[in-house]
């Protein structure tokens, strides 16, 4: 319906009225628009005006409807840059930052701590505990003696059964016998690294990285190279080929779906690219994909295992982000080294409970899976966004930030002249916890950025520990500014 005269001047001034609001400062980044009915009733104007001014502004990217909740002032960051570097420095992890990994995760188990860091959702706001308690308890109850009972590989079918038919939706085509049941994710990425390396070997890394992979690669004996990646585009395939072509590489431990810190993905066309790269040249990629049923608009991309012809490709996930934590259940299918695979998470540790691992398979056959994930999605979804506009608010000017494609973590970005570890050092002696950016290379780079995680319940004491990061930071700038005068 085309608005008449009088109503387009109306929802014109209406839209004019907030735009000016926002570049005032009256309405800030974060701030809740009143209901369109609201509006309409205070302003003696139709809905349909109201609705028009609002799509108005959200179309000039001055507001964003957020479903169920309204409109809000959006966000004004800037994105995170590309960062030029060379995908040639072999190195091992440096010791400063294996030492401050050890710091962060001590600072994070102290419950006086609040943590807006560690990427672990805690309660039942992110997990259905009841309904898999409920499950446990029947099992248990009607089969007491699974606890008397050794648990013996390959592990639980009814689980591994419906792996494999939920890893048709990310586009794999596998069995029940493709699927190795793992003590969660990083137990399948340790035991593909040990399958594929040996000590002194090269592993090629996205960068920045989730920076516990580091501490893996120097408990392993492992080198590292860092492989430019883009915060909007994910890794550079064209380093990769260049890395391969110079047998620069032994095998590749990447995230091409919502990667950990940045949240972007591969576009599909980069993904086949990749899987025909690694199986050209023969060297393993290890894939992780802990990450690729959480993105935003419920579209689940294919994996870059989904186009592996030979078996180079090694999917890795697990459940403890999206279900149930404690079990430490997780998976992976290795293709061609499935089997050797297989021998080592045996004599690794067996096999994992088959009271956890029937759990899930009941709760994954009675169909609550999907539902749950749908609920997960628009939570994560909701918290980034409210994240980022505190970001928007409170920290200082200049301040960049990743605008993830799916899960719950914010790469940001400072201005220069705010160190991350000194920022690290100084929240933590307000008992709050951040992850620094130096943390996420193995050659300690991004020191001026850190990674923010929104998998805590969206609460005062949340709010106002990156309310307060943000006004440390701009204490840190300001007198960063003053001694460059001075």
């Amino acid at each position: 319906m085309i608005p008449t005269d009088n109503e387009f001047t109306l929802y014109q001034q209406l839209a004019d009225g907030f735009i000016d609001a926002i570049r005032r400062g009256a309405l800030k980044a974060g701030d809740r628009l009143p209901s369109v009915r609201k509006t309409a009733q205070s302003r003696q104007i139709s809905i349909n005006t109201v609705l028009t001014a609002y799509r108005s502004l959200e179309d000039c990217g001055f507001i964003e409807a957020r479903p169920q909740s309204g409109y809000y002032v959006r966000a004004k960051l800037a994105d995170v840059r590309k960062i030029p570097m060379p995908a040639t420095a072999v190195s091992s992890p440096k010791t400063e930052v294996l030492d401050l990994i050890d710091l962060v995760f001590a600072a994070q188990q102290d419950a006086e701590f609040i943590n807006v860091s560690l990427a672990c959702p805690q309660g039942g706001e992110f997990y259905p505990e009841k309904k898999l308690a409920r499950i446990l308890n029947q099992l248990v109850r009607r089969q007491p003696g699974m606890i008397g009972t050794y648990s013996l590989p390959p592990g639980s079918i009814r689980l591994r059964q419906q792996i494999a038919r939920r890893a048709l939706l990310l586009g794999m085509s596998i069995g029940a016998d493709d699927v190795i049941l793992t003590h969660g994710c990083m137990d399948a990425l340790q035991l593909s690294l040990r399958m594929v390396t040996k000590p002194g070997d090269c592993i090629g890394l996205e960068s920045p990285t989730y920076f516990y992979m580091i501490s893996l690669i120097a408990s392993l004996g492992l080198k590292a190279i860092e492989i430019p990646t883009d915060p909007q585009k994910g890794v550079s395939v064209d380093a990769i080929e260049t890395l391969l072509k110079e047998g620069k590489v032994n095998a590749l431990l990447l995230m091409p779906s919502v990667q950990n810190p940045l949240g972007c993905s591969m576009s599909v066309d980069d993904k086949k690219r990749l899987a025909g790269l690694v199986n050209h040249y023969e060297i393993p990629l290890i894939e992780d994909g802990l990450y690729a049923e959480l993105v935003f608009n419920g579209e689940l991309a294919p994996t870059v295992k989904s186009f592996d012809r030979n078996g180079w490709v090694i999917f890795c996930t697990s459940f403890t982000k999206t279900l149930a934590p404690d079990f430490r259940i997780g998976w992976m299918s290795g293709g061609r080294f499935n089997q050797q695979l297989r021998r080592i998470k045996s004599l690794s540790s067996m096999c994992e409970p088959a009271v956890l691992a029937e759990t899930l398979g009941l709760f994954l056959e009675a169909g609550g899976y999907d539902q749950h994930l749908r609920t997960l999605r628009k939570r994560y979804a909701f918290q980034v966004q409210e994240a980022r506009a505190l970001i928007a608010r409170y920290f200082p000017e200049g301040t960049r930030a990743t605008q993830p494609c799916g899960g719950f973590v914010i790469w940001v970005e400072l201005p220069e002249g705010v160190n991350g570890v000194e920022l690290f050092h100084t929240a933590l002696a307000e008992r709050i916890s951040l992850n620094p950016g130096v943390l996420f290379s193995p050659n300690g780079r991004y020191s001026n950025a850190f990674r923010l995680s929104c998998c805590y319940p969206f609460n005062e004491r949340y709010s106002w520990a990156i309310k307060r990061v943000g006004e440390l930071a701009a204490v840190m700038l300001n007198n960063h500014r003053k001694s460059v005068k001075s």
